[in-house]
């Protein structure tokens, strides 16, 4: 008995060796992988080879531009067919899977294929964000390592986790809410042995992250002045309101990903039929191509307006779904953010003009929003929290969104039987946990 226990802290020890490392590469993994996108952006759409970050909101729209989503449609098909099928979807529901029937196996060519696919399918427009390839791509990485035969199929589950966490650590700057992810989406379990390795990996890569000069939150809120009182009602009714419209746009993808089912053509081409839709919207609102995280940041900080937050809610949601449908290589994170911030501010400019006696606060309730549609579609209530706080640095927002984020958890459990994470995997007969428990 003493030696299984000095046994198990040994392996504790090692695993935590082998994670500080995955955070190190998975944060450098990650910053090929925002800089491959701002190659492919600056490329197709500029004709510069320049590794600048680049927004394509307000762009001149020219004739050739409807051909660039088409092209890396179709590149991405291609990839998808003679490279690996796995790169298809958003990352993290192949993630769980994987964890849950796959023994925690990822391709090895998914480390190389899925951030290259998505640099090419957001770099053409692709309304994705790269939280979902960059935690799909730490997976494969920590996936990777752990077939090494000192591993257990347990040890690997983990060490999986352990680069999804600092893939998205590493991306967002946010690495308590990667823990979080991990224990609500893919361990399914909160133990010392399994969260331990992903705290010194989050931390590994949040201080890796400083090298690549990337300061401060992503989605800088500020500090804003709000009332508690009353208005707390009104942020539950906003977690309310976004936690249904989470509900329509997963009921939504999933009737869409089934008329791309019974498309009488391969898969491999539907990608490319998605980029007709994600050039022909572009052309209408520009802000709807690419990962938009500017469109974020100016909904929290109160400069978008009622018109253009609707406008930009329909477009981006319309490019958004038929492309994921489609079955090209993105992340949903970042678009349910935008929609959940604009929903936010739609609401609120409606809710000063009905109630201004309640000093409803345009950012809070953006902020509030943007998580509740996040915690809605997901379901991970403490990450959509967590996160929404780490990103903006809105510590004075965690009373709104509790609020708001169980309003929508109530929601959805409520309209929808699987969440957008699981749907896929639901399908094919894999039984997803819908709680956490302590690992004895």
């Amino acid at each position: 008995m003493k030696n299984n226990i000095a046994l198990s802290r040994r392996k504790l020890w090692l695993l935590c060796l082998f994670a500080f490392n995955i955070g190190l590469l998975a944060t450098l993994v990650s910053q090929v992988l925002l800089k491959g996108i701002a190659l492919f952006t600056n490329l197709f759409w500029f004709g510069t080879f320049s590794f600048h970050e680049a927004e394509l909101g307000h762009i001149e729209f020219l004739p050739y531009h409807f051909l660039i989503p088409i092209l890396g449609g179709l590149i991405v098909g291609v990839l998808a067919r003679f490279g690996s099928s796995a790169i298809r979807g958003h990352g993290i529901p192949e993630v769980m899977e994987k964890i849950l029937v796959g023994e925690s196996k990822i391709p090895r060519r998914m480390t190389f294929l899925k951030p290259f696919s998505s640099a090419i399918a957001i770099g053409t427009g692709g309304p994705f964000g790269a939280e979902g390839p960059i935690i799909a791509t730490g997976a494969s990485l920590g996936s990777w390592i752990g077939r090494h035969k000192i591993f257990s199929i347990y040890d690997r589950k983990i060490l999986l986790s352990v680069g999804a966490a600092a893939g998205m650590t590493a991306i967002f700057g946010t690495p308590l809410s990667a823990v979080f992810i991990c224990i609500e989406l893919l361990l399914f379990e909160f133990t010392a042995k399994s969260f331990i390795p992903i705290i010194v990996a989050v931390s590994t890569a949040y201080l890796a992250r400083f090298s690549f000069g990337h300061h401060g939150p992503v989605f800088p809120i500020g500090v804003v002045e709000f009332e508690h009182g009353w208005s707390a009602f009104f942020y539950f009714a906003a977690g309310l309101i976004s936690g249904l419209f989470s509900c329509l746009i997963s009921k939504i993808v999933f009737h869409l990903e089934e008329l791309f089912e019974k498309l009488p053509i391969h898969w491999m081409w539907w990608p490319a039929i998605g980029g007709i839709f994600i050039g022909i919207i572009g052309y209408i609102e520009p802000k709807s191509l690419g990962v938009g995280y500017l469109n974020i940041t100016d909904a929290l900080q109160g400069k978008l307006l009622l018109i253009p937050a609707l406008t930009l809610l329909l477009w981006k949601f319309l490019s958004w779904s038929i492309a994921l449908s489609s079955g090209t290589s993105g992340g949903t994170l970042a678009p349910l953010l935008t929609f959940g911030s604009s929903i936010g501010v739609i609401i609120a400019i409606i809710g000063q003009h009905l109630f201004p006696e309640m000093q409803i606060s345009i950012p809070i309730t953006a902020l509030v929003c943007m998580s509740s549609m996040f915690a809605g579609a997901t379901r991970a209530v403490l990450t959509s929290t967590v996160f929404a706080i780490e990103a903006t640095g809105a510590h004075y927002g965690m009373a709104p969104l509790l609020l708001g984020n169980s309003a929508a958890y109530l929601v959805s459990i409520l309209l929808m039987k699987e969440t957008i994470m699981t749907e896929k995997i639901a399908k094919r007969g894999i039984k997803v946990p819908n709680e956490y428990f302590a690992k004895s």
